[in-house]
């Protein structure tokens, strides 16, 4: 029925006004794969630049991300390098899909087949953009909830960086980095290293808990090669080398041996290719992670992910109004992990392989739609289609409304084909399915100065794969119900011209059948339906002050509700619920003479005492002070 809507509308509009006009592009990747200006974006996108991601005077990406930003909800299992997780309207974080520069980063070798944010830094990010909704039919499994894509800097002008700083918890953080473009050649190279004591991620036992120090270098590098004005060669490396002490669950253990030793690389080797008015891009990228742990009795345990894929991007483009994107993706997976019974290394591998396209145009003068459709061909699960429809209608030069249908699925890990009591057929396993709807509302108020976006939406899956109890504890598609559905809120007030508010604010309701349909489900797990991890209410408001660009003041205030999270071997794994919890935040930064910037930044200022996992700590009161300096 929504699909028949949507195409009886474009039709309807259509057949009247086909004059065009041309809009001032302001350049988003996320919904399309290519370049889209936003005011002709159906789907719900979030663009965070390099100057707000430098300026939020964070190390680690995860925490500017942490801001309550529309739909997103954040948790961390500790301190700096411990477990951290995204999750996008109310899904688990394996629901959503995370690119740095093109490359799909998630780890084969665990159980979810999901990326976890624990490793990268800001010192090298240009830019993110996330993308809410399922959106499967443009980046295939797994976006469900929606994409994260992550840009890392490139070279411009001649530049070199130089970031100094330091803070609570013995901690201490090095950035250099140099750039260039010249001639043909464009390169950029950033390195980072970073120490800390920590602190203990457990709560359990003050007498056996140690701090979890954290250590990690990393690189990131680019290159560019321009052969002639329509041949482009590109490349991009990742490399992160981190060393974790951390904590277990289990009461009355010490935790001086825990640790885990992670490698993570990945790159991208691109040749783009235009004439006329198409663009071909032809790929070659590699993920591998490799996680060497030890536990509480000092016995090793090593996992390994990786990921190849070879691909092809295609752009034509009929006029400034309309154009086609097209595709051919191939990935390749494979992983060696521990299985849980009997405790033995297997190796196991799977392919997919997928063609899509994207049709963008212009039915009417304010009228902007999307038509795509995906077919992804899985080595054991089989092959299934995916698709989307947007649509965006300027209102004036400052108001649209927007609106999107989309279908996602995720197909089953390396991992659920062989937990535990392993699936007889794995061919019976299909993968999770699902449908994402939401219409918002985007508009600039001239009289006082403010940009405001709101959004409602939905989203459900189907097929969910769970080891329920009744299952036997055997992976399989149930006939559990999951539904995520809410409202997100941005308001950006800037009527002086030293001073503006942002806020953000979400509203999640969700209901967790991949938990709580098990017809064995125990007496203690579900007492809340919702998802774990997911607040029902949570808002973040900034407070901005500058005076001519030397000084600038922020303090944010931020709020979360209780959620759900699931309880572990102290006590008896029944379900409890986190309380909620109010931080506030505050930066300052000063501008010195000669490209110098000083900055100062005090987290959870009232060192309020709470937990974004069950009887795992979060950093109190904490200090980071820096110098920067651009020659």
């Amino acid at each position: 029925m929504i699909i028949r809507f949507y195409l009886i509308l474009i039709i309807i509009i259509f057949s009247h006004n086909t004059s065009f006009a041309k809009d001032i592009p302001i350049i988003v990747i996320a919904p399309s794969k290519t370049n889209q200006s936003y005011s002709s974006v159906g789907t719900s996108v979030t663009t965070l630049n390099n100057k707000e991601i430098q300026e939020a005077g964070e190390f680690f990406l995860a925490d500017v991300l942490n801001d309550s930003l529309p739909g997103m909800n954040y948790f961390r299992s500790g301190g700096y390098g411990t477990t951290t997780g995204i999750q996008l309207r109310g899904l688990p974080k394996r629901y959503s899909t995370v690119y740095i520069d093109g490359v799909k980063m998630s780890d084969p070798s665990s159980s979810d087949n999901s990326f976890y944010f624990s490793n990268i830094m800001t010192s090298s990010i240009d830019k993110v953009e996330i993308l809410r909704g399922s959106n499967s039919s443009v980046y295939g499994s797994g976006a469900i909830g929606g994409v994260i894509n992550i840009f890392t800097k490139k070279g411009k002008l001649k530049e070199t960086n130089i970031n100094v700083n330091g803070g609570s918890n013995g901690t201490d953080n090095l950035d250099i980095s140099i750039g260039d473009n010249y001639e043909n050649h464009s390169y950029y190279i950033g390195i980072n290293r970073f120490n800390t004591n920590g602190i203990s991620a457990m709560n359990d036992e003050k007498d056996t808990n140690d701090d979890d120090s954290y250590e990690s270098d990393s690189l990131i590098a680019n290159y560019s090669y321009v052969f002639s004005k329509n041949n482009i060669f590109k490349g991009s490396l990742r490399y992160s080398d981190s060393f974790l002490n951390y904590d277990e669950v289990t009461q009355g253990r010490t935790d001086a041996n825990n640790s885990t030793n992670d490698d993570e690389i990945s790159y991208i080797l691109s040749f783009t290719t235009k004439k006329d008015k198409s663009n071909h891009t032809f790929s070659y990228n590699y993920t591998g992670i490799e996680r060497a742990t030890k536990n509480f009795s000092n016995v090793s345990k090593n996992y390994y992910g990786y990921r190849e894929s070879l691909n092809y991007l295609g752009e034509y483009n009929f006029n400034l109004d309309s154009k086609i994107v097209y595709g051919l993706e191939n990935e390749f997976d494979r992983a060696k992990f521990q299985k849980d019974w009997p405790t033995v290394y297997i190796e196991s591998d799977e392919a997919i392989y997928s063609q899509f396209l994207d049709l963008q145009f212009r039915p009417s003068k304010n009228l902007y739609s999307t038509v795509g459709l995906r077919r992804d061909d899985h080595t054991t699960a089989g092959a299934y289609n995916t698709g989307r429809i947007t649509l965006a209608y300027k209102l004036d030069d400052n108001s649209k409304i927007r609106s999107s249908f989309g279908t996602g699925l995720r197909y089953p890990t390396l991992y659920d084909y062989f937990y535990g009591t392993v699936v007889n057929n794995k061919e019976e396993l299909a993968p999770e399915k699902s449908k994402s709807f939401d219409i918002g509302f985007e508009t600039n108020l001239d009289k006082i100065n403010t940009n405001l976006i709101m959004s409602l939406y939905k989203i459900e899956y189907e097929d969910a794969l769970e080891g329920w109890q009744s299952n036997s504890w055997t992976i399989k598609n149930t006939t559990a119900e999951i539904e995520s559905k809410g409202v997100e809120i941005e308001a950006l007030f800037r009527k002086l011209e030293n001073f503006n508010i942002s806020l953000y604010y979400n509203y999640t309701d969700t209901y967790d059948g991949a938990d709580c349909d098990d017809p064995d489900v125990g007496s203690g797990s579900c007492i809340d339906e919702a998802m774990v991890r997911v607040p029902r209410h949570s808002s973040n408001i900034n407070f901005n002050f500058n005076t001519k660009d030397i000084y600038k003041n922020s303090l944010s205030l931020k709020y979360n509700g209780e959620v759900r999270d699931y309880g572990n071997a102290n006590n008896s794994f029944k379900d409890v619920i986190l309380d909620e919890y109010f931080l506030v935040n505050y930066s300052f930064k000063y501008k010195l003479l000669n490209n110098g910037i000083f900055y100062l930044v005090v987290n959870n200022i009232f060192n309020n005492n709470y937990e974004q996992a069950y009887m795992y700590s979060s950093m109190g009161r904490n200090l980071n002070v820096g110098f920067k300096k651009i020659y």
